[in-house]
């Protein structure tokens, strides 16, 4: 399975995108923590799925997009923060959060019923 090809991965990589402009704006305090935390929580998110689409099975990759919907909950958290200490006002980051988990959802549906076949 190439990850290149999948919807998933493919709006997950502008969400990163969208989180290092949205995150550029935040105090240089933060650069070490919040800022930092942000990003890779972010990163994570595409590059596990990437690693899971090159697992041998399916419940390998099943695994593997857990583990992205995880990273997608902490970034979402971590938003929440920087939103609440006024980092940022509106975006329509969350959207497209939205959007990657939803994404996320359904391909894990798909995989658990390939595994049925």
């Amino acid at each position: 399975m190439n990850h290149k090809e999948l919807e998933v991965w493919k709006k997950s990589m502008d969400l990163v995108v969208e989180v290092y402009a949205l995150s550029d704006c935040f105090p240089k305090a933060e650069q070490y923590g919040l800022t930092n935390q942000i990003r890779r929580a972010a990163v994570s998110v595409p590059s596990n799925i990437a690693e899971g689409a090159a697992r041998e099975t399916i419940k390998d990759n099943m695994r593997f997009i857990t583990i992205a919907s995880g990273s997608l909950s902490e970034l979402e958290t971590q938003l929440l923060i920087a939103k609440r200490l006024s980092y940022f006002k509106e975006s329509p980051i969350f959207d497209n959060l939205i959007s990657v988990r939803r994404l996320l959802l359904g391909f894990k549906k798909y995989l658990k019923n390939q595994i049925k076949k």
